[in-house]
């Protein structure tokens, strides 16, 4: 699943680590979500989306990972 994660981080100058110690997981977590190699629980993505300030929609791109899933 695409996500914003790696963008947000960057925007707000944290490291993997710094976000995985925010949001209780590993920074393996981080690294495996920002490459597409891992969904995030709801409840992951939502502490994520917390961090950001932002929505779960927008840091998970539910319209553009809806799409590619149904055209899938």
């Amino acid at each position: 699943m695409k996500t914003k994660v790696r963008e947000y981080r960057n925007r707000a100058g944290m490291t993997q680590q710094e976000l995985a110690d925010a949001v209780h997981v590993s920074s393996r977590t981080i690294i495996s979500i920002e490459k597409e190699q891992y969904n995030p629980s709801l409840m992951l993505a939502y502490r994520l989306a917390r961090v950001f300030g932002t929505t779960v929609e927008d840091l998970c791109l539910l319209e553009e990972n809806s799409r590619i899933e149904d055209e899938g």
